[in-house]
């Protein structure tokens, strides 16, 4: 009977987010104000303002979210909760992994705002605009993906699986062209769709070699501490409690795939039965259901689901 808390990653982001949590609770109205002094700027208008296409940028977006999950794990806090002996792992889809990792206090989360503003500012800048591309694959198998990636890269450029989400549905990036021809041989091997996405960059792939690199030297320059419970990393699928380890994966996710399929299925055979997607949106929760109808979902992320969540939590 163990509980997973996980945190959502960037595509999650609606302006207004988190705004009632502040609202409700001077604990989450804090998390928004240590951001806002971390970065030197008023992120937290933005969140709540937009406009939209601001918020989307991805050195806004990714601290944006952190911020609202902090904000609901201090909201859960300052009523008595703690992630010890509640909760047995935590794990978050691409940026939300820092987001776990603060939640289990391996990072402060001024650093870990500043962490993710350099991570969006490298992964921004590692390509330039219109020569990467990401293209969603929905209703072919893993293998079906990997030998159409295989297929495009042999014209030339990158292309790779970035996301294995669940459910049905991959995505992949790299170069636009390989890109392009690995969604038209996904077509032909029998996907049901390959839709190129509104992407401002190839994340996942090995084009971000130069942001990794920028990862790489920022997380040697902070604070990391062991974490109150083990963090189910991206690129591994394996608790992880070590900091040194921990960043060195941090690092590999920046090219490496998000295996969130196997993570699901990794807390499904670990004895995990219920999943709780702390902050905005609740796009995990979805595909959670998709990928292991076993497992129970519930989401924290308004002041009704911080009271919900103690009650059936315990503080």
């Amino acid at each position: 009977m163990a509980i997973a808390f996980t945190f959502p990653g960037q595509g999650s982001q609606t302006v207004g987010m988190g705004k009632d949590l502040a609202d409700a609770f001077p604990e989450a109205r804090r998390v928004f104000e240590e951001v806002d002094a971390a970065l030197g700027e008023k992120l937290s208008k933005v969140i709540w303002e937009g406009p939209e296409e601001v918020l989307t940028l991805t050195a806004n977006a990714q601290p944006a979210l952190m911020a609202v999950s902090m904000a609901a794990m201090r909201a859960l806090e300052a009523r008595g909760f703690s992630l010890e002996g509640k909760v047995a792992y935590v794990a978050g889809h691409s940026l939300g992994e820092y987001s776990a990792l603060c939640a289990a206090g391996t990072f402060s989360l001024a650093d870990t705002a500043r962490l993710l503003r350099i991570r969006g500012n490298a992964m921004q800048a590692a390509v330039p605009v219109g020569k990467g591309a990401m293209a969603a694959i929905i209703g072919l198998e893993q293998a079906d993906v990997e030998a159409a990636c295989g297929e495009a890269a042999v014209g030339g450029g990158v292309c790779q699986i970035a996301n294995d989400n669940g459910g049905g549905q991959i995505v992949i990036s790299g170069d636009k062209q390989a890109v392009e021809r690995g969604a038209a041989a996904c077509t032909a091997r029998g996907a049901k769709r390959a839709l190129m996405l509104p992407v401002s960059a190839p994340f996942h792939s090995a084009l971000m070699q130069p942001a990794a690199e920028a990862m790489l030297d920022a997380l040697a320059k902070v604070r990391k501490n062991v974490p109150a419970v083990p963090v189910v990393a991206n690129v591994a699928v394996a608790p992880l409690t070590e900091p040194a380890e921990i960043a060195d994966r941090l690092v590999e996710q920046v090219t490496g795939r998000v295996r969130w399929r196997e993570t699901v299925e990794w807390f499904g055979a670990h004895g995990v039965t219920t999943l709780y997607e702390v902050g905005a949106g609740k796009v995990l929760s979805g595909l959670a259901r998709r990928i292991n109808r076993d497992l129970a979902t519930a989401n924290i992320g308004t002041p009704a689901d911080v009271e919900a969540a103690l009650a059936a939590l315990g503080a």
